[in-house]
């Protein structure tokens, strides 16, 4: 009878290295993964230089208006007027800060500039978040009608004339409170916070409501404080749009007590040639000499003022600039 002998398992192939051995005892060499800097090829790049220089010249183009307002308001008056300070300022003085600060009623207006932006935003940015977030509500009555009635505002309104007498009936005209009032509202920001909150974990405000929490205190200790993107995003833009606003004192008020900061760089700006005469003659009471170089004239008037008012926004807004972006996307993209 014929046996078959059972194959060598243990048999090595010839390639493989003998137990023992150096080669087995050698670790394995893995290749290092190479950052995503190393992996960059040279086709990559005239791609990045031709990058970095498009934003490097967008960057600049964006610059160069506020640089043109500065250094046209501290060059001299004679050389600012002809338009040949374009680069760098020439005669350099802060004189016209002096005298346009010294005009009647700009110290009232920046204060009642100052007073309507920071109360009408606090103001908008708590109506916003708080609207926002009862619109998420499914047990707040009538939810959807009161949604599609705030957003319908969006696309119409009455117009200039009736929305002037309802000022004039609730007795808003020639009041402060008209720069605040009419602008708590604003639907474009309750959509941005309504959109967030519905981003938000629903777990937060269950686990809320088992504790006992009603809606009020739900929305200010748990909804409020996890809203700091958005609501920075919402204060951003009430910010600016209560700072540059002057058509609402161009329509409701007539008490120059009341007059914003934005309101006087408009008539300034359509009565420069009078103020810069106004500005030479009061130097001339005051028996000094004035150059041609400090006189007061239109460009510098236009270019003084708009420098003023434009300042505090761009000191202010930086310091919101990490919540922008995170807060208008987070605001703008459901899912």
């Amino acid at each position: 009878m014929t046996t078959h002998q059972a194959p060598d398992t243990a048999t090595t192939t010839p390639d493989a290295p003998a137990p023992g051995t150096a080669a087995a005892a050698a670790p394995v060499r893995r290749r290092r993964r190479r950052s995503p800097s190393e992996q960059r090829t040279a086709r990559d790049i005239p791609f990045e230089i031709l990058n970095y220089s498009g934003f490097l010249l967008f960057a600049i183009l964006c610059a160069y208006p506020f640089y043109y307002l500065i250094i046209n308001s501290v060059s001299a008056n004679d050389v600012s007027a002809l338009g040949d300070v374009r680069l760098w300022p020439q005669g350099l003085h802060l004189s016209n800060y002096q005298q346009i600060l010294g005009l009647d009623g700009l110290t009232n207006a920046t204060i009642v500039s100052v007073a309507r932006t920071v109360i009408g935003t606090v103001a908008t940015v708590l109506a916003s978040a708080f609207l926002g977030f009862m619109f998420t509500q499914e047990r707040m009555w009538k939810r959807s009608l009161w949604y599609r009635l705030t957003v319908f505002t969006m696309y119409f309104s009455a117009g200039l004339i009736p929305l002037y007498i309802t000022m004039q009936t609730l007795g808003l005209t020639n009041s402060f409170w008209v720069y605040v009032i009419p602008a708590i509202v604003q639907p474009f920001n309750i959509i941005l916070v309504k959109t967030y909150v519905e981003a938000m974990p629903r777990s937060l405000q269950e686990a809320a409501e088992i504790d006992g929490a009603g809606t009020f205190r739900t929305f200010f200790r748990i909804i409020l404080p996890n809203m700091t993107p958005i609501l920075a995003t919402v204060a951003i833009f009430t910010a600016v749009a209560q700072w540059n606003s002057f058509q609402d004192t161009l329509l409701y008020v007539t008490d120059q007590k009341l007059y914003s900061l934005q309101y006087l760089l408009y008539t300034y700006t359509n009565q420069a040639s009078s103020l810069a005469q106004a500005a030479q003659n009061a130097q001339g009471n005051l028996g000094s000499i004035v150059s041609a170089a400090t006189s007061q004239t239109p460009t510098s008037i236009r270019m003084t003022v708009a420098v003023l008012v434009v300042l505090p926004i761009i000191f202010i807004y930086p310091m919101f600039q990490r919540y922008f972006v995170k807060g208008i996307m987070l605001g703008a993209v459901k899912g």
